[in-house]
């Protein structure tokens, strides 16, 4: 299918990778992997057709499509959420167009037996042919579908894209490639404006998609429930794993040994040899022998041993000043947006030392309540921050407010004081950022090499209390254990928001849940509390929103009062709603079985000529299409409603 063959790319005198080849075939899921700064986001684009290496040539067949999702994007443009996903089927628009224009032209006509009458006629078979095998009767339903599966509400769909933050935006120029259905999907970190609601939704779609896939992610589970091949960069080299994500990790800790083993027994022999010809060197009768064992050296070829195991982010906190026994007091604390209520009415209690975890679907408040704590938002109630506290806040775009124009040196040069001064390159270094790394742009640097350096900033002072929002978003799978295991040994107070299950496991002993406006305190780690919550995993609570009920009057059903008989009440309320549901699928169906037969009558010549003068049917026609909108708008609203009651 695609053929990637000896590929090769350098920076001035850094050679990114060289002589990368391997096969991209029909239904592979390819997880493209290695340490932030190997190339994956290169070699993506590369494929992609938005860059050219330097050796080596990308093969694939003509007329093949590529659907591209970077992990950064320029968003412009105000149209509605809907209007913008649909440009996704601009072959569809054009051929709606189209047949509507040859429609009143031939309704106007009666000149049957003329030469451009059956030219017209030709035209609107093949673009009736075109738009059913397309599936352009469909595409309202399939915008809606995905774009409900990444997230969104049906009430979002009218809203300007303007209104959105870029994570969101970023979900709606997924659904546009998705609903493109390319050959080939490009997806550069997919899941990191994902919650696990749609992280699995997305999951699901990339299991049935029929096309191949490489994509770039640092999410284990992700990896491991889509890809069926893993694609290592390392040292400049691939290597190829028929496995997924695990089975990966485990195969490459077998090849790091027979590396080194060879590279032992290798050294081995070449410092035997060096001895021998150091040893024989000016004896003439061992000449043939020694010139023998040089030549033999030089044309050697020397085995490399993967040295990425050996690179570390040494993170150590400075020992931060101890501050009042409560860090942070909350009380009757509320924040709305305009008419839109994100936290009503919360109480909070931080002590000193607690590590601590905000959980929940996004859009619930977590992001935002972080935001108050640290003094970015104003809110309504009461917030007291204990004695002598001193807050270090990573944002979950903290990358993008670094400025670009200065290098990696200068941006911890800025903010670094007294004796820090002179361990900046050890900071870095300690950070992956070595060499002439250091003197590199921060607008070069990849989205994993700017969220070091973000974090590598937050630690230059003694903060005794973090609040970290999704620092883990754009690392690579190490760099988040290095990071996970520092934490582990942070003494200070920390609030940390993030979706990643095993990054919390261990690192956590309290858990707020953010659901309905409000948070309730969960004690214990995070796998306490989804054990609490009879869950197997996040994705579960996720989707547990609340309950609104069929006219949104089924008041809010508390942890204590949800037994055998409430859930059984639930259960039946759901069922109702699904079969509402289904009524209004089946309608559809109908509605779009009937389209297509009249379209399949439109294209026959003997029927246009014969209901020519007949306004009536063309008017039948419409009605059909007004029908399928009323349909597609009750089937919206029902499955809404459908999702609200899914949950609880």
């Amino acid at each position: 299918m695609i053929s990637i063959s000896q590929l090769g790319l350098s920076f001035g005198a850094f050679e990114l990778f060289s002589d990368i080849s391997f096969m991209v075939n029909t239904k592979d899921c390819i997880g493209l992997v290695g340490k932030n700064g190997a190339g994956k986001s290169t070699l993506i684009k590369i494929v992609a057709g938005l860059q050219k290496p330097d050796t080596g040539v990308v093969a694939m067949p003509d007329g093949m499509t590529i659907g591209y999702l970077p992990q950064q994007m320029v968003f412009s443009g105000s149209r509605t959420v809907f209007d913008e996903t649909l440009e996704a089927f601009a072959e569809v628009l054009s051929l709606e167009r189209e047949i509507e224009s040859i429609n009143t032209e031939l309704a106007s006509r009666d000149d049957y037996e003329s030469a451009d009458f059956h030219r017209l006629i030709h035209r609107l078979s093949e673009c009736n042919e075109r738009f059913n095998m397309i599936g352009g009767s469909a595409i309202h339903a399939d915008i809606e579908r995905t774009l409900i599966g990444l997230g969104f509400r049906s009430s979002d769909f009218s809203r300007r894209t303007s209104e959105f933050s870029g994570g969101w935006r970023m979900r709606i120029e997924l659904a546009k490639i998705l609903l493109r259905k390319p050959d080939v999907l490009l997806l550069d970190e997919p899941t990191n404006h994902l919650d696990i609601e749609s992280i699995q939704w997305l999951e699901e779609y990339l299991f049935s998609f029929q096309g191949a896939v490489i994509l770039i992610s640092h999410d284990r589970a992700f990896l491991d429930n889509v890809t069926n091949r893993t694609v290592e960069l390392s040292l400049g080299k691939a290597y190829d794993y028929k496995v997924s994500y695990s089975k990966y990790v485990e195969l490459r800790c077998e090849r790091r040994e027979q590396q080194l083993a060879a590279y032992r027994n290798q050294q081995k022999m070449i410092g035997d040899t060096e001895d021998f010809i150091e040893r024989f060197r000016y004896k003439a009768t061992k000449a043939v022998q020694v010139q023998s064992r040089i030549k033999q050296l030089n044309k050697l070829e020397r085995i490399e041993v993967d040295d990425e195991d050996t690179s570390r982010i040494n993170i150590r906190f400075p020992t931060p000043l101890k501050s009042g026994k409560i860090v942070l007091e909350i009380k009757n604390l509320s924040k709305s947006y305009g008419q839109k209520q994100i936290i009503k009415s919360i109480d909070l209690i931080v002590e000193s030392g607690q590590h601590i975890a905000f959980v929940g679907k996004n859009g619930e408040g977590k992001t935002t309540l972080s935001k108050i704590i640290v003094g970015d938002l104003d809110y309504d109630g009461h917030l007291k921050i204990g004695h002598n506290v001193k807050i270090g806040y990573f944002a979950q775009n903290q990358d993008e407010l670094m400025n670009e124009n200065i290098t990696v040196f200068d941006t911890i040069d800025q903010v670094a004081v007294g004796d820090i001064r002179a361990k900046i390159r050890d900071i870095l270094g300690a950070f992956l950022f070595g060499g002439d790394e250091i003197f590199k742009k921060v607008k070069v640097l990849s989205g994993g090499e700017r969220s070091r350096l973000a974090i590598a900033k937050l630690l230059l002072e003694p903060y005794n209390l973090l609040v970290l929002d999704e620092p883990t978003n754009h690392l690579d799978i190490r760099s988040k254990e290095i990071l996970k295991k520092a934490l582990l040994n942070y003494d200070g107070t920390l609030v940390l928001v993030s979706h990643d299950r095993d990054f919390l496991d261990g690192l956590v002993e309290k858990v707020y849940e953010f659901k309905d406006m409000k948070i309730r305190e969960h004690l214990g780690g995070i796998y306490d509390f989804l054990q609490k919550k009879k869950m197997d995993s996040l994705h579960e609570l996720e989707v547990r929103t609340n309950i609104a009920g069929q006219t949104n009057n089924i008041k809010e059903i508390s942890e204590n009062k949800q037994s055998y008989l409430d859930k059984k009440e639930v259960e039946k309320v759901i069922r109702k709603a699904l079969n509402k549901v289904q009524e209004f699928e089946k309608k559809i169906d109908k509605i779009e079985s009937d389209i297509a037969h009249f379209d399949k009558q439109m294209s026959n010549p003997e029927f246009l000529e014969k209901n020519a003068g007949n306004v009536a049917v063309f008017k039948m026609y419409d009605q059909l299409k007004s029908k399928l909108l009323k349909e597609m708008e009750n089937w919206e609203q029902a499955n809404e409603e459908l999702e609200k009651l899914k949950a609880q």
